[in-house]
């Protein structure tokens, strides 16, 4: 085809600029998609950009492929809407792929030819293009149905050598253009002369050092090995496998790691290959970095949470404060005045409001009788009900009630007995009822020869003890050994640096503080019951899940006992099973024996992660539920001792 040597900017013909004003006005106005005049993107078979990729110019190449790079990166640009630029961008990465990287290994690398340097640079930048391209979806069905697409491709993988530094950059836009359309790529059988486009992606990984390079084949391994038409060129000792689990601990590295998961999922979706992979040497340690990873990615926060009920807590030392008791001086006030007068001074000598305060009727009445009765011959006293009916006119908001279940109660509730003022002296003597008015003692003996005076006293042999409110039946010559019980203890108790000074009670038993019986009473809830743990932040990323998918799908494998499965010519329920000739499903005993010792291996190794399992927490309930799954079944897995 004769090539017409296209006309540059600036040095145009009057005749020209007449023919592009009236195409212009024709098709309504300029096309400044890319801000330049309009016939370097015009849909014609004579664009100026395709006419110069044909040209045979090196400059008007160079132009052309600059103007493209520009162009390819806007997500509008499409290449059927440039009639034949397709086919001029895949002259030059052709010709590369056929003869021209023959050129290139001919030269030296540090003196190579100009125009061989020239030619490679547009082959490299005709497949930089196109693979720019594919960023448009519609670009995408293009290529991929583009019948010089996939022969291109596989000729740069097996043609080129994929050592050469020279022939890196264009390997790398070849493999990221397979990809692209990869959905549709079925890898032919390699050919009599032994040429395979798989063999080059396996020896890069294999072999490379290029990281970029080695990125891009395994992503483009896992897409190929994900359509099931390429699984029969699957091994189970492919080099991939290998690079991919040699690379998987770079944990810094995200896209090569990213790249190595992606590629082991999809070589274990195949079930043979994960049966396989339970005898590769690697398996054990290879499952021990994906759980390291699900570890070193999880983020995690300390929470803190309080569990305890509540609680009160009361001095640790407190002094016990008697009920107040009518002295002499106010019995002799009191007994001269008329009732119901006296009843109403004698309630608020003796009792003060408190809404949650009770006392039995009868308590409250004999607390009146044993006052007054012995006095009765010279001053009338009250019935037992005029005594209760009068709680309501000095404390109105005290009542008597009658309280159901067996037995009733009858009580008075609003009120409570007075108590008596104390000073806090351990060494006073509450003998007869704490009306004692000796002063306090300076030491315990001090307090026991004086309460031995008292008990010589008693003029009895049989009495009780009269030390504050116990009234215990003793002797008198038991008596002198009963009230040591009462006595404080001449110095305070040591405590341990930690005590505090208070007493810790729950607060729904209602208990108070001396316990009347300490040995009944309910433990007192821990006073800091915090519990601290740490929890997921967040869901974990795509690394991570599919790190997990692939422990699943390794322990799916392994915990299925096959030996367990009921066989065609196996026993059920004690009676034999009918034998069914099945030549689909023919496997022999060493087949059979081989899949279990690799099942074995498969839950050994689990049991080996067992721990370091523990340690993995999810934020989503689901697959939080597979990793206590696996660990529950790790440890049914343990040897029994």
């Amino acid at each position: 085809m004769a090539l017409q040597t296209p006309v540059r900017a600036g040095t145009a013909t009057p005749s020209f600029y007449r023919a592009y004003a009236q195409q212009t006005a024709q098709r309504g106005g300029p096309n400044v998609t890319d801000d330049y005049e309009r016939w370097y993107t015009d849909a014609t078979p004579s664009n100026r950009m395709v006419l110069s990729l044909r040209c045979g110019i090196h400059t008007e190449i160079g132009w052309a492929l600059d103007r493209l790079h520009r162009l390819c990166t806007n997500d509008q640009f499409a290449l059927k809407a440039i009639p034949s630029l397709t086919e001029a961008l895949f002259e030059w990465p052709e010709w590369y792929v056929t003869e021209g990287h023959l050129e290139s290994e001919n030269c030296s690398f540090f003196t190579p030819s100009t125009v061989a340097e020239k030619k490679r640079r547009h082959a490299v930048e005709s497949l930089f293009i196109l693979r720019n391209s594919v960023v448009n979806e519609p670009n995408i069905h293009e290529l991929a149905n583009y019948p010089r697409t996939q022969p291109l491709l596989f000729r740069a993988l097996t043609n080129l050598d994929v050592d050469a530094e020279t022939n890196s950059e264009f390997l790398l836009n070849t493999i990221e253009l397979l990809q692209a359309i990869s959905q549709g790529v079925v890898l032919p059988p390699p050919s009599a002369d032994g040429k395979d486009p798989l063999a080059g992606l396996l020896h890069i990984v294999e072999h490379s050092c290029n990281r970029s390079l080695i990125i891009a084949t395994l992503t483009l391994l896992g897409q190929l090995f994900s359509n099931s038409s390429n699984l029969p060129r699957l091994q189970a000792e492919s080099p991939a496998l290998s690079a991919s689990i040699r690379y998987l601990p770079l944990f810094v590295d995200k896209p090569l790691v990213e790249a190595s998961l992606n590629y082991l999922y999809a070589h274990l979706s195949h079930p043979p290959m994960v049966k396989a992979f339970f005898h590769h040497c690697m398996m054990p340690g290879a499952l021990r970095v994906l759980v390291s990873l699900l570890l070193s990615e999880q983020v995690e926060e300390t929470v803190s949470r309080d569990i305890s009920i509540p609680a009160r807590t009361i001095p640790a030392v407190t002094t016990v404060t008697p009920d107040h008791d009518l002295t002499q001086e106010e019995l002799d006030r009191l007994l001269p005045m008329p009732e119901p007068q006296r009843c109403y001074e004698w309630m608020r000598t003796m009792f003060v409001a408190k809404p949650e305060g009770e006392m039995t009727q009868v308590d409250f009445w004999n607390l009146y009788k044993d006052a007054f009765t012995p006095h009765v011959e010279r001053f009338p006293v009250l019935v037992a009900s005029d005594v209760i009916k009068n709680v309501n006119v000095v404390f109105p908001q005290a009542q008597a009630m009658v309280l159901p279940g067996p037995p009733q109660r009858f009580v008075v509730r609003g009120v409570d007995r007075r108590k008596e003022a104390q000073d806090g002296p351990r060494f006073r003597c509450h003998w007869e009822k704490s009306q004692c008015s000796v002063p306090a003692f300076g030491s315990a003996g001090e307090l026991y020869d004086h309460l031995l005076q008292h008990i010589d006293a008693l003029e009895v042999t049989e009495t009780t003890c009269l030390w504050s409110t116990c009234s215990v039946p003793l002797s008198k010559a038991r008596l002198r050994s009963h009230v040591l019980t009462h006595m404080p203890s001449a110095q305070l108790p040591a405590k341990h640096a930690s005590q505090d000074e208070t007493v810790t009670l729950s607060s729904t038993d209602g208990e108070t503080y001396p316990i009347v019986n300490p040995t009944r009473r309910e433990p007192p809830p821990l006073r800091n019951a915090a519990i601290t743990f740490r929890q997921p932040v967040a869901d974990p990323p795509s690394t991570s899940l599919t790190a997990l998918l692939i422990i699943r799908i390794l322990f799916r494998t392994s915990f299925v006992a096959t030996d367990l499965a009921p066989r065609a010519d196996g026993e059920r329920f004690g009676f034999p099973g009918v034998v069914v000739e099945d030549e689909g499903d023919n496997v022999t005993n060493e087949e059979y024996a081989y899949e279990a010792e690799g099942e074995r291996r498969g839950r050994r190794a689990f049991v080996g992660v067992r721990r370091m399992m523990e340690d993995v927490r999810i934020k989503d309930e689901t697959l939080m539920g597979w990793i206590l799954e696996m660990i529950h079944a790790a440890y049914d897995g343990l040897p029994q001792s």
